[in-house]
């Protein structure tokens, strides 16, 4: 790797990266199959990544025709790395084994480790014979939607396709790595005048939260309106944020303590609600919903901005779900995409059909969504939300990090890359976009991980 990494460091062309031979092994955090059930018995918030998530060199796998290598200089952790890490809300596996049901090919992902990770930033190092937009040398972003096109479901948008799969989760061979193999169609242009780690943490979540607000397979989002946005300093809130905001929306933000409702301001999001300063208790000691809760939260947004959300920006499920779908005014959106705090939701009904508001299932993107949110981030228009960096050996850590909700933004991993700040080639821009914007969320590097397991795979 060390050739490799010297040559893309010092300019070599496409011609001289194809030119080096590939190395048999990579380096690459990976899960065994055989750790499974590690964590039988254990409640979730006690699972522990770092026990589960190991650093391996592990074989690089051939290559097929619609397929490119990637040198990947820089990941990033998200939601479903942790939720990969302890086997919820099943194991992973058992999506690679049915993957490798599809084709010659696919039966490489059906292996005894999953290499994970859904993010990443690098440079090509070989494309397969069928690829015709990419090109050794090119300098890439990767999202994470896995998907052909040979089923007629993936054509009008491919998020419904009928093999949709999401990279480095159900897939193997992820972006948590030295090297990753990825479908061609998932490969954008990497911004300019963003580092490794700057560009390799947004495909997943940006693209999300530009499904879920902007494109009309989401909410549709237009000017004026009020959204409601949960989270909104965490991985795909702090994008929503910035969506409402660029838009012509109103965002109302809310956010677990002093500190993330400061970012928030700074931002530019003047609607702020710190529940950990408002205390709402949206469930009864019996499991039953407090709809007095409901209704105080409702009091406190229209406090702030006079009127009931447009759009509800929901991701984090069952804590807060009934709430949400109360507040949204008549004829309003939820939108939802994840359950970061349990995925059985509950709301009254009659606050939902008797108001005929709208609730929309929000999974990743599509290719053109996709392509659409990094061209916003490669004009300088949507800012990554990057807070730490860890490297590659740390992975363990950052995803443990991720799992207790000990971050804001989103927190991104060296791979190849040695040092942040590596990766601009657009001074220019930069400049203009200012280094306190890129730098908003930046809250430093972690400590090494003293727990981290480093193996070889044969």
């Amino acid at each position: 790797m060390r050739q490799i990494l010297d040559a893309i460091n010092n300019g070599a062309t496409g011609g001289q990266l194809a030119s080096i031979k590939l190395p048999t092994t990579y380096k690459a955090a990976v899960l065994e199959k055989n750790d499974a059930e590690m964590f039988a018995g254990v409640a979730s918030r006690d699972k522990d990544p770092r026990k589960s998530l190991k650093l391996r060199e592990v074989p690089v796998p051939d290559l097929a025709p619609d397929e490119a290598v990637i040198a990947v200089m820089a990941s990033s952790i998200n939601f479903n790395t942790v939720w990969s890490s302890i086997f919820e809300p099943v194991s992973t596996f058992g999506s690679l084994t049915r993957l490798a049901k599809e084709s010659a090919w696919a039966k490489r992902h059906d292996l005894p480790y999953h290499v994970v990770g859904s993010d990443g930033s690098g440079v090509v190092l070989r494309v397969g014979t069928a690829v015709r937009n990419w090109k050794p040398g090119d300098r890439v972003t990767i999202h994470c939607n896995h998907v052909d096109d040979q089923d007629p479901s993936a054509h009008d948008d491919s998020m419904l396709g009928a093999n949709q799969r999401i990279w480095g989760y159900e897939t193997n061979f992820g972006g948590l790595a030295e090297i990753c193999v990825v479908k061609a169609n998932q490969l954008m242009p990497k911004p300019a005048h963003l580092s490794w780690e700057e560009a390799a943490v947004n495909a997943l979540c940006n693209s999300t939260s530009y499904r879920m607000l902007v494109s009309q397979n989401g909410a549709n989002m237009k000017q004026g309106d009020v959204v409601l946005i949960w989270g909104a300093t965490g991985g795909i809130g702090a994008y929503a944020v910035q969506y409402v905001l660029n838009g012509g929306g109103i965002p109302v933000g809310v956010v677990s303590s002093a500190d993330k409702a400061r970012i928030l301001k700074e931002m530019g999001c003047e609607a702020v609600i710190d529940r950990s300063k408002a205390g709402y208790k949206f469930w009864n000691d019996d499991d039953s919903h407090n709809e007095v809760e409901w209704r105080r939260f409702g009091g406190d947004i229209r406090a702030l901005v006079g009127e009931d959300p447009d759009i509800v920006f929901e991701h984090p499920g069952r804590s807060t779900f009934g709430a949400s779908m109360y507040v949204a005014k008549k004829g309003g959106t939820v939108v939802t995409c994840a359950a970061t705090s349990g995925y059985m939701m509950e709301f009254d009904n009659r606050y939902f059909w008797m108001r005929l508001k709208r609730l929309v299932g929000s999974h990743f993107a599509n290719y053109r969504e996709a392509y659409a949110a990094n061209r916003l981030i490669a004009k300088g228009m949507i800012d990554p939300v990057l807070s730490r960096t860890f490297a590659l050996d740390q992975v363990g850590e950052a995803a443990y990090q991720v799992h207790r909700n000990m971050h804001e933004g989103k927190i991104g991993v060296l791979c190849l890359a040695q040092t942040e700040g590596e990766g601009v080639t657009d001074h220019e821009l930069r400049t203009k976009v200012g280094e306190a914007r890129l730098r908003r969320f930046r809250r430093g590097c972690s400590p090494k991980s003293t727990t981290w397991q480093s193996q070889s795979a044969t």
